[in-house]
């Protein structure tokens, strides 16, 4: 009885084996993998690829005085292209990336090899005092700054008083998009340069004890070994402040009331976008401007990761 049994299920086993089908066994893993990664999927579509859609739809609609929303296809994104305003934000913004970026990232790179190096007293404690500006709020650093930027009751003011002298004002129309570089650049030094530290610790010993034989001397090991070694890392900290410049957005809107003359409400084009939105109430074009910024984000940081990525190949 127990020989027909076994060949009954041997049978039904080559049937299903024949039949392409798979275990059931295998079916209730696969379904088990989909249990795991379906909270992250669920939650990935719903509070990223959700509200880009929305946003796509928003922005090929218009608000009209006779019918109200309406669907008119592109015609936003050809007013977007056309438009001065959005244009003048643009070229501000990629102004600021331009020079502020380099600098940021030239700064916490010099001071990560200076704490990498060894040759270094206290360094624990530089490590946390560079790095402390970054856990300010970034709404109190931007306070903070625009007090000290301040020529009547700020330090500006103080010094000018003081010195009987007259130094520029931080906040005109000629340097205010300096005085939101300092205020960015103060902030973010700290976490870059925890970037380039980090990748630096992980560079095997092997190398500089090979260097050292070849007689190679500091600048040599860090443009032959460190620099090269830490290459990833400095095209990721790339890629995040150029995304961190294009999303310009909370030290002009905080500086606003101490500059209404130097920063308008399309001063960058997040600003632009809230303006419009929130001021304006027009959601259907702040989406499609949003949508473009989106896009110009994207290309730039790939073109740069592409780049990146094939020097260091």
């Amino acid at each position: 009885m127990s020989e027909e049994r076994h060949d009954d299920a041997a049978t039904a086993g080559g049937r299903r084996a024949a039949a392409g089908a798979p275990p059931a066994k295998r079916d209730r893993r696969s379904w088990t993998g989909w249990g795991f990664i379906g909270p992250f999927v669920a939650v990935f579509a719903l509070v990223f690829l959700a509200p880009i859609v929305y946003s796509i739809y928003l922005s090929l609609f218009r608000d009209q005085l006779i019918g109200g929303n309406q669907f008119v296809g592109f015609d936003n994104y050809t007013q977007a292209l056309q438009d001065d305003q959005f244009w003048d934000s643009l070229v501000r913004v990629s102004l600021f990336l331009v020079i502020q970026v380099p600098i940021m990232l030239g700064i916490a790179l010099l001071v990560a090899l200076a704490l990498d190096s060894g040759r270094l007293y206290g360094k624990s404690f530089f490590r946390i005092t560079i790095f402390l500006p970054y856990a300010v709020p970034a709404v109190v650093a931007t306070l903070m700054w625009g007090f000290m930027y301040g020529t009547k009751y700020g330090l500006v003011g103080d010094i000018n008083g003081a010195f009987d002298v007259s130094l520029p004002d931080p906040l005109s129309p000629d340097l205010v998009l300096a005085s939101i570089g300092n205020i960015v650049t103060w902030e973010f030094v700290g976490y870059n340069m925890l970037i380039f530290y980090s990748a630096l610790r992980v560079i095997p010993n092997s190398l500089y004890e090979a260097a050292e034989i070849d007689g190679a001397g500091q600048i040599r090991v860090i443009t032959a070994i460190k620099l090269p070694a830490i290459r990833g890392a400095l095209v990721i900290a790339t890629i995040f402040s150029i995304i961190g410049s294009f999303q310009l957005f909370n030290e002009p809107n905080i500086l606003r009331p101490l500059a209404r003359n130097a920063i308008t409400t399309d001063y960058t084009p997040n600003f632009y976008t809230y303006s419009l939105s929130f001021n304006g109430q027009q959601h259907n074009y702040s989406a499609t401007v949003a949508i473009i910024m989106g896009l110009i984000t994207m290309v730039i940081a790939y073109v740069v990761q592409l780049r990146g990525m094939r020097k260091g190949a």
